[in-house]
């Protein structure tokens, strides 16, 4: 009988990734390691040699040719395992970097791979789960109705009628991972050692993704993720995530909810269901960032295949193997790195990269800063809406191989997660940027997180030298408003609490001066319409211009300003206005205005009282 692959790694004893563990396993069975490095490396070369040869001879410019290629290249990846369909898989959402006749049939890499046999699959359901088809399954496909790099899925009927997606592991998946890993490895561990332009952890990237694919091929573990993602997202009506049947489920066997939904990158066919491509893009990148920013545990594989939308305007998500977690300092960092970005506040910039583990404490950031100056400030003038993601981060490249910086493995995920994502909005909107799209999000949390780092962020931006300033509240809010889930009430509190704090001093001098000169403005009206009717001998002279008391309150500029904004928000109503006002009552500040602006009304008031004694014109 042929030996089974994933027996022989299974009874090596490696069920988590373990870089020692595979060392020892390959030392001892150096055959298998050279078998798989001629599989791997004598095509690659013979393959490039091919295109490098048509485009010499002028082939290459061909359509006919060029089609010949990418297919050519689409099938060796296939060959050649799941490691390297992953990275077919990323390059298949670049539209901005890979030409459209390799786009083409590298999207074939998302769900359409090439299955296994259905009787092994068969197989493997049967030896998981312990029991026949035929007692699980009222029916089950023999064929699959699609395969991925990892596994296949089968559709299949529960004894209730309930309709599920069964997908099964394919055989020797774990051979294959484990030896690609090795390879790349051993790789890295080289440059590492030899390459000195190379300063980046690039073996503790290999074993991050490595600890990841591990995960990913356990799917107990994708099960749990599923649910944990449902949980956090289940009061947003406009996410779909598959109910998933534990008890139909093993390491290389999962049982969920069958969906039925369009691709995302498949324009026509989301548009046949009475769906909005841009609409399902913005809910896509909302709940990105909440994955990212908010809970802290995000799905870091969402390619074309994995991303539905569904006719009732839900966007579904699929296969969780492959999740991550961002710690809560590093969320705020993130944030606040955003807040000195659009700051222009460099210096701070390169403390946050400190912060978030890009470079050590130890490292001198004075040359850092203008390096930052150079690549940021061109980007931030045409403003964060216009600012282009990866023109962004290749700039940043430059700068890490100038300067100490090393790159994080969680922030590998990220880009990683946002770069995939960037890859499917491009697809439907070619203008598409995801930062900002992201940037009302930010506003958001800016505004309304309790978080004490993320409230100092939020008056950095807000004050400049101690002054307030208005345009970037206004920017804020406009921003913020954008969010069809804002918050308002949480975001008005978020106000208050700004504008009662320590720092809020000029703000609360603002409004001050303002209602003191709408108040001696009323004064002053009241006193004109009595001179009015006063004798001609004892009537005062007063300017026609003095007095203009029009829109009371809502003359004052940041107001109406804020208020225009405010009852755009959806929910706006003066209840919640009318609500806080016992609060404003009570802050001791508010006593504090009080008095300063009756003591100011006063000083006016005396001063016109001796003008008009002296017989000046008031």
């Amino acid at each position: 009988m042929k030996e089974d692959f994933t027996d022989f790694i299974e009874a090596s004893g490696l069920m988590e990734y373990d870089p020692e563990t595979i060392a020892r396993i390959y030392k001892k069975n150096p055959k298998r390691l050279f078998k798989r490095l001629w599989q791997t490396l004598i095509p690659i070369f013979a393959y490039l040699i091919s295109v490098l040869w048509d485009k010499i001879t002028g082939k290459l410019t061909k359509a006919k040719q060029a089609r010949y290629r990418a297919r050519q290249l689409t099938n060796l990846l296939v060959d050649l395992g799941p490691a390297f369909v992953k990275a077919g898989q990323a390059l298949s959402t670049r539209p901005d970097i890979v030409p459209v006749v390799l786009l083409e049939e590298l999207s074939q890499l998302q769900d359409q791979l090439p299955g296994f046999k259905g009787e092994k699959a068969m197989e493997l359901i049967e030896g998981d789960l312990n029991q026949k088809t035929e007692e699980i399954f009222l029916e089950i496909d023999k064929e699959a109705i699609s395969a991925a790099s990892l596994g296949q899925v089968h559709k299949a009927t529960l004894k209730n009628g309930e309709t599920v997606a069964v997908k099964v592991q394919r055989p020797g998946l774990r051979e294959q991972i484990t030896l690609d890993l090795y390879i790349v490895r051993n790789i890295a561990y080289w440059l590492k050692n030899n390459i000195g332009l190379i300063r980046s952890d690039l073996v503790a990237l290999i074993d991050e993704l490595g600890k990841r694919v591990f995960e990913e091929m356990d799917y107990i573990n994708e099960a749990n993720n599923a649910e944990k993602f449902r949980k956090m997202h289940a009061r947003n009506k406009k996410i779909a995530v598959p109910k998933i049947y534990n008890n139909l489920t093993s390491r290389r066997v999962l049982t969920m909810e069958w969906i039925e939904g369009k691709k995302l990158t498949n324009l026509e066919e989301v548009k046949s269901i009475g769906i909005n491509p841009d609409e399902m893009i913005e809910i896509g990148v909302q709940c990105s960032l909440e994955q990212l920013l908010e809970h802290g545990f995000f799905h870091a594989d969402p390619h074309p295949g994995n991303l539905l939308a569904l006719e009732d305007g839900r966007l579904c998500y699929l296969d969780f193997g492959m999740m991550s977690e961002v710690s809560r300092d590093s969320r705020s960092g993130l944030i606040q790195a955003v807040v000195h970005l659009v700051n222009k506040n460099f210096d701070k910039l390169s403390h946050d990269f400190v912060k978030l583990g890009f470079l050590s404490k130890e490292v001198n950031l004075e040359p850092i800063v203008p390096a930052f100056q150079d690549v940021f400030i061109n980007a931030i003038e045409l403003g964060v809406s216009k600012m282009d993601f990866k023109s962004v981060t290749d700039d940043m490249s430059g700068i890490m191989y100038k300067f100490p910086f090393k790159l994080p493995p969680y922030y590998a995920l990220i880009i990683r997660s946002l770069i995939t994502l960037e890859g499917i909005a491009l697809s439907v909107d070619p203008e598409f940027k995801i930062l900002g799209a992201a940037y009302p999000y930010f506003a958001r949390r800016l505004m309304e997180d309790p978080d004490p780092q993320l409230r100092e962020s939020l008056k950095e931006m807000l004050f400049d030298d101690n002054k307030f300033k208005w345009d970037r509240l206004e920017d804020l809010l406009s921003n913020a408003a954008k969010q069809t889930d804002l918050n308002l009430e949480k975001l008005l509190d978020e106000v208050i609490n700004l504008l009662f704090s320590p720092k809020g001093g000029f703000l609360r001098n603002e409004i001050i001066n303002g209602l003191t000169n709408q108040i001696d403005m009323i004064n002053l009206r009241i006193f004109k319409s009595i001179n009015y009717y006063l004798p001609k001998q004892i009537k005062v002279n007063i300017n026609s211009s003095s007095g203009n008391l029009d829109d009371f309150i809502f003359t004052i500029e940041p107001f109406r300003n804020f208020l225009n904004i405010i009852q755009k928000i959806p929910g706006y109503s003066m209840d919640i206005f009318v609500k806080r006002i016992p609060r404003l009552i009570n802050e001791p500040y508010t006593k504090e205005m009080g008095i300063q602006i009756a003591k100011k009304v006063t000083e006016k008031s005396v001063v016109r009282l001796v003008k008009i004694a002296a017989g000046t014109k008031i």
